[in-house]
């Protein structure tokens, strides 16, 4: 009853007013939802603000109803919350302006699904703010990270290590030789790293690293295990595996996936492994035809020319230089 007469008097009152009472229920354990619903989608945004930004009796449905038709300002709020659920940051992703995302981005409460994880990544190419933010996550995919520091400029990788100490000691040699170099000694701290090698060292020891599990890894996207297994089964470092992966030409998958004999349905559960959330079919549909036409012996001449480089480079040749063995 109280909700019903405040909701009628929320419209007859003046804007300093619904202020006072923005801010009071925001903070109160009393429970009014007509209220509170009318004024989150005030349109002056002071008196939405304490609701959307503060209010723990704010439910999720409610959150993705106002952050679809909500302005700038109301997004702004909501990306401030405490705790921000996925489908409302992948709304917030979607129609936020560069304020939004970054606010949403620095947001330790704010939860990621896999689709936001690969849209906060592609939004942070050539924003320096907007990719310290996402690298200094703590709940970042290693594959994004991967990503995130392969697209940035020298200056911004220099920033990076120096935004996060733990990360920065574990990459700050690698910085100034190459990405190969980055890769190895990330996967060396990583503990997604170490249990996806001791997946595959015991799949391997146990004579079950097939082309099938290969495609279960890449189906279930576990980005190192598939990596490391096609690292070993093309004998070749696994920096190179995981560097084809995210890397936007498609080529190279297809042409390790051949000299490895795996089928189409393998190539192209790694494809869909590493593409991006905005990739159309039709793009699946012509990398079949170039896989189809693809000849075998082309493609293992091309990855003979993959181990001799690298190991001129130093890698070593094979997966035990930098692969699941390591």
């Amino acid at each position: 009853m109280l909700d019903d007469v405040m909701n009628r008097l929320v419209s007859e009152v003046e804007a300093s007013a619904r202020v006072q009472l923005s801010e009071y229920l925001a903070e109160c354990p009393l429970q009014a939802p007509k209220t509170m619903r009318k004024l989150a989608m005030d349109d002056l945004i002071e008196v939405a603000r304490p609701i959307l930004a503060s209010s723990e009796h704010v439910d999720a449905q409610a959150l993705e109803e106002w952050a679809t038709t909500g302005s700038q300002a109301h997004l702004m709020a909501i990306s401030s919350r405490a705790r921000v659920p996925e489908p409302v940051t992948e709304i917030l992703m979607d129609r936020g302006n560069r304020e939004v995302v970054l606010c949403v981005a620095a947001n330790a409460g704010a939860r990621f699904s896999a689709f936001g994880f690969a849209s906060l990544v592609l939004r942070s190419y050539g924003d320096e703010d907007l990719t310290v933010a996402t690298w200094i996550r703590s709940d970042v995919p290693r594959r994004h990270l991967l990503k995130l520091f392969a697209d940035a400029s020298s200056a911004v990788k220099a920033r990076l290590c120096k935004e996060d100490p733990t990360k920065g000691k574990a990459i700050e040699d690698a910085i100034v030789h190459a990405v190969d170099r980055l890769q190895s000694q990330t996967r060396r701290f990583s503990p997604e790293c170490s249990n996806a090698s001791t997946v595959v060292r015991l799949l391997e020891q146990s004579g079950k690293l097939d082309e099938v599990a290969l495609r279960g890894f890449a189906n279930s996207k576990r980005f190192s295990e598939a990596a490391m297994s096609l690292a070993s089964m093309c004998e070749l470092p696994a920096g190179l595996i995981e560097r084809a992966l995210i890397d936007d030409r498609a080529e190279q998958i297809l042409v390790l996936a051949r000299a490895a004999g795996l089928s189409w349905e393998t190539a192209r559960a790694l494809l869909v492994l590493k593409s991006r959330p905005h990739e159309a079919r039709d793009d699946l549909e012509r990398l079949l035809e170039v896989f189809l036409r693809l000849r075998p012996q082309t493609a293992r001449k091309a990855v003979q020319f993959y181990r001799l480089r690298e190991r001129a480079l130093g890698q070593g040749g094979s997966p035990g230089g930098d692969g699941p063995n390591r």
